[in-house]
């Protein structure tokens, strides 16, 4: 069986379905196919959303107001002083004054203009290595933008954007909870620590107001069959077919071809190269694919207790909110410190959420393929330094290493980004030298997942920045 659209979607992630959805809008008749039970991705995995950025959702016909409240987040602190902290406002859990919430105020004021300032760079493509009129209009707007923070921040975001996390807190902040979140965050979902350069970037890229997860696939699916993506669910693609050295659709497992002017997948550049065959790309090409650096370092826990779990110095009014343990700078970076050598550290750090009796967490720094008891050990080991005896209330533990991710999702290492933000692997080299403008090199096939520029979360930008840069190759 076979038939015609105008664009295939490989995978109904969020960036697969904003994809699709801006395709749609463009006039085409867009298929998107998912091999899972249903549209989700890394979502199914993820506790917390800071997204879709606005464009994203604007592509999806939808407001942020459909996306739910916004949640705090409640840095705990093994003594009980736990910090609740509301953008840019910070305060004891039991609301008295933190002695460190105006220069908390100030950092995160400041941050809050760098990412203003680096917008451009994000929503759209990358400049090309060689400079063309079509890359002056993005680079004179990031260029206008950093005219206009002044020379003191200018400077500032300059030296920073270079410098790495741990730096960056401890000249704010005195150490405790809540320099601890901002490495965490800078590191969330990677392999790396706070002190590894570039990692301030990550940190600017999560500026978004923070949600929970629930219920966001399905939403996001609706909106993008809208538009008029039509989804294929439970259908995986078996290979990518080619006519005439261009790429002419897909063919599923079962099959069945749908034959496509346009194939877009949202799938990591290496599980991509795989569809498509490795002939279709030089040798140089496919050097450069199988160096990506994704092996990932994130698992996911769910601890089912007896009762929900009793955190002193925490209101059970709070439990709604996303914790994060990493009680300081100094506890994150010794958490990565043995990932490096492929071992799990004894005190991981990790963000959760309570649901009744249920504790939901990721964990982060845990090696690729680590024994699922040993990741429940070693984060109730973790969850003892807050909420002491939890490991006694225990009835059921469920633990996903990176591996699992892998095997479930096809993220490639089972990274949340499909490969690291660092440094040499962002901008004009992501995924790889020669692909930073979502053409992965065969005419016809473009990626638009979190591999390709600006990177993973749940922002939907690849998803719609790839769409863009296929409509105008096609036109």
């Amino acid at each position: 069986m076979t038939r015609k659209v105008k664009a295939v979607v490989i995978g109904a992630g969020v960036n697969g379905l904003v994809a699709a959805a801006a395709l749609a809008r463009a006039g085409g008749d867009v298929t998107v196919i998912e091999r899972g039970s249903a549209p989700c991705g890394m979502m199914a995995l993820g506790l917390f959303a800071r997204g879709p950025h606005p464009a994203a959702l604007e592509t999806l016909g939808l407001k942020a107001a459909a996306l739910g409240p916004a949640i705090s987040t409640v840095a705990l602190c093994p003594s009980g002083r736990h910090v609740m902290v509301e953008g840019a406002e910070a305060r004891f859990a039991d609301g008295s004054a933190h002695p460190g919430a105006e220069r908390w105020r100030v950092l995160s004021h400041r941050l809050d203009r760098f990412a203003t300032a680096l917008a451009p760079l994000l929503t759209g493509a990358p400049p090309p290595m060689r400079l063309r009129a079509e890359g002056l209009p993005g680079l004179l707007r990031f260029a206008l933008r950093l005219r206009l923070l002044g020379a003191r921040d200018m400077r500032e975001l300059l030296r920073i954007g270079l410098s790495n996390a741990a730096d960056l807190a401890a000249d704010a902040l005195p150490e405790g909870p809540l320099p601890g979140l901002l490495a965490f965050d800078s590191v969330l979902g990677s392999r790396a620590g706070p002190m590894a350069p570039g990692t301030v970037v990550p940190l600017l890229r999560r500026r978004a107001p923070l949600r929970r997860m629930d219920g966001l696939a399905a939403r996001l699916a609706a909106a993008s069959e809208g538009k008029g993506g039509r989804l294929r669910i439970g259908a995986g693609v078996a290979r990518i077919l080619f006519e005439d050295d261009r790429a002419r659709g897909v063919l599923l497992d079962d099959g069945e071809r749908v034959e496509a002017d346009l194939v877009i997948s949202s799938l990591g550049a290496a599980p991509t190269l795989a569809l498509a065959g490795a002939e279709q790309f030089d040798i140089e090409a496919q050097r450069r694919i199988r160096t990506i650096r994704a092996v990932g370092a994130a698992a996911r826990v769910d601890l089912y207790l007896a009762a929900p779990p009793r955190i002193p110095g925490l209101d059970p009014a709070h439990h709604g909110a996303r914790l994060v343990l990493a009680p300081s700078v100094q506890a994150v970076e010794r958490a990565f410190d043995p990932v490096k050598y492929g071992r799990l550290p004894a005190l991981p750090v990790m963000e959760g959420r309570i649901d009744g009796a249920r504790l939901s967490l990721t964990v982060q720094c845990v090696p690729y393929g680590a024994p699922h008891d040993r990741i429940v050990a070693a984060s109730l080991a973790a969850l003892e330094m807050v909420a002491p005896g939890i490991g006694g209330e225990i009835r059921q533990a469920e633990a996903l290493s990176p591996a699992d991710i892998e095997a479930m999702t096809g993220a490639p290492g089972g990274h949340w980004h499909h490969g690291e933000i660092a440094l040499d692997q962002f901008l004009t080299l992501r995924p790889a030298n020669g692909m930073a403008r979502y053409a992965m090199g065969p005419p016809g096939l473009f990626l638009c997942g979190a591999g390709a520029h600006p990177g993973g979360d749940v922002t939907g930008l690849p998803g719609l920045n790839g769409a863009r840069a296929a409509l105008e190759a096609m036109r």
